[in-house]
């Protein structure tokens, strides 16, 4: 029953882990993202997708922290009881939607310098 409850304490271990890496990874493009994109797209503000992705990286950063040091401290089998909790969801959730939905509008409109007349080259 231990190796069990080992086996499921790493995988939500590093899936807490893998939600905050893509929070972090929303966060980071949207930095770079020009403010008029989000406009220019009709999507909701650079400031408002800032601060929803910085609670999102927060939260989730901090349920990956909980699971690691549970995981160092007790082992494996010791932490069963820890969930990821509303916040890791909605973390995951904010994530999701700014990778799917916000990032393929704002791409073409990074104003770069690097397209001619006929497209990028």
């Amino acid at each position: 029953m231990n190796l069990i409850n080992g086996v499921f304490n790493l995988l939500f271990l590093l899936l807490a882990a893998g939600i905050f890496g893509m929070s972090v990874y929303a966060l980071v493009h949207a930095l770079r993202v020009p403010t008029a994109a989000f406009v220019s797209a009709g999507k909701l503000q650079k400031n408002l997708w800032l601060l929803i992705l910085a609670l999102a990286t927060l939260f989730s950063g901090a349920g990956a922290w909980q699971y690691l040091n549970a995981f160092l401290a007790f082992g494996a089998s010791d932490f069963i009881g820890i969930g990821l909790g509303i916040f890791s969801i909605l973390a995951v959730i904010a994530a999701t939607v700014y990778i799917v939905d916000v990032k393929p509008a704002v791409k073409g409109m990074g104003g770069r310098g690097n397209s001619g007349p006929y497209g990028p080259w």
